[in-house]
């Protein structure tokens, strides 16, 4: 199944992985108007509060989305030192501090220690300029899916992607999914998630509500994404956008957003493209991250990516 995916001018993406864990780095290197929503009860982050409305940075250089739960937020430094020695950042007193978002996934399943370190960050900036695909790599490396059961009886996962185009806007969603919750198609059926002895789905929102569980391991679960979009937006509506594209978490995985997962989307906005009317950037933004999440389960997706270069619409913020 081939997914056609558009990376909005203004933005490149790039990843780095070992075995077990891994980097996916969305660099905006002259800057995007960025935005935040964080939800569920065992979040890590970086530079979220920054993002608020009411502060007063405008503009972010990357988002990170990484493995290695709170270790892995390491990897946002090399991601600084790339963007600092390419002169990109916030210029303050004769220095460049570069603005670099990020959050972080649960995935510290071996008996030894494996997270992403700075160097992670630096080499998932420098394969940003290569061949670019998502899947069992980056952030996604050791991501799964439905862990009521435990590992054992979980899904493997990864970091998916997919665009929708409305309104001469492109909007593209970039999900890591490592979620507590099963994964479902539109029907509503489950295409990736807890297994039960004979390796069925047990339906792990319905093991919830009717109380058929072992055990819940806390914080060893999360989903992260950014939509990255070429449209002209305020710092208002960056948070808007990615306050809405949670409800493409909640149509793509159930449960969603609990005490055991750290759910976090970012947003940022080239400013590219006049948008006349937000809403339909919204619901583009919800569809997005929905078929994201379903490719990042999907075993079979292949991706076919278009790096859009038009430098002809307007630029200014």
């Amino acid at each position: 199944m081939k997914m056609n995916v558009t990376i909005p001018s203004g933005f490149k993406i790039g990843h780095y992985e070992d075995e077990f864990t891994g980097v996916s780095v969305i660099l905006a290197e002259n800057g995007a108007v960025g935005g935040v929503d964080c939800r569920g009860g065992a979040p890590g982050t970086r530079e979220t509060d920054l993002l608020h409305n009411e502060k007063m940075m405008q503009k972010v250089n990357a988002v990170v989305l990484s493995g290695g739960s709170a270790y892995g937020l390491a990897s946002t430094v090399g991601v600084m030192e790339y963007l600092k020695q390419n002169g990109k950042g916030f210029k303050s007193m004769g220095k460049i501090v570069p603005i670099v978002c990020g959050a972080v996934l649960y995935d510290l399943n071996q008996k030894e220690y494996h997270y992403p370190t700075a160097q992670y960050g630096l080499n998932a900036c420098k394969n940003a300029s290569k061949t670019l695909d998502f899947g069992n790599i980056g952030a996604g490396r050791g991501a799964t899916v439905g862990k009521i059961r435990g590992l054992k009886n979980a899904c493997k996962s990864g970091i998916g992607a997919a665009t929708v185009k409305v309104a001469g806007v492109t909007v593209t969603a970039v999900v890591a999914v490592n979620a507590m919750g099963d994964v479902v198609d539109e029907s509503g059926k489950i295409i990736a998630g807890a297994k039960g002895k004979k390796g069925e789905f047990i339906d792990t929102e319905k093991c919830l509500s009717n109380g058929e569980f072992a055990k819940l391991l806390l914080g060893t679960n999360t989903t992260i994404g950014c939509i990255i979009t070429d449209a002209k937006l305020s710092k208002v509506e960056a948070n808007l956008i990615a306050s809405i594209s949670h409800n493409g978490l909640a149509r793509a995985i159930r449960p969603v957003h609990t005490m055991y997962d750290g759910d976090t989307m970012f947003c940022l906005a080239s400013g590219r493209r006049p948008v006349v009317n937000l809403a339909p950037v919204q619901s583009a933004a919800v569809e997005a991250t929905a078929k994201a999440i379903v490719n990042a389960v999907s075993k079979s997706a292949q991706y076919e990516i278009v790096f859009d270069q038009d430098e002809d619409c307007d630029t200014q913020q």
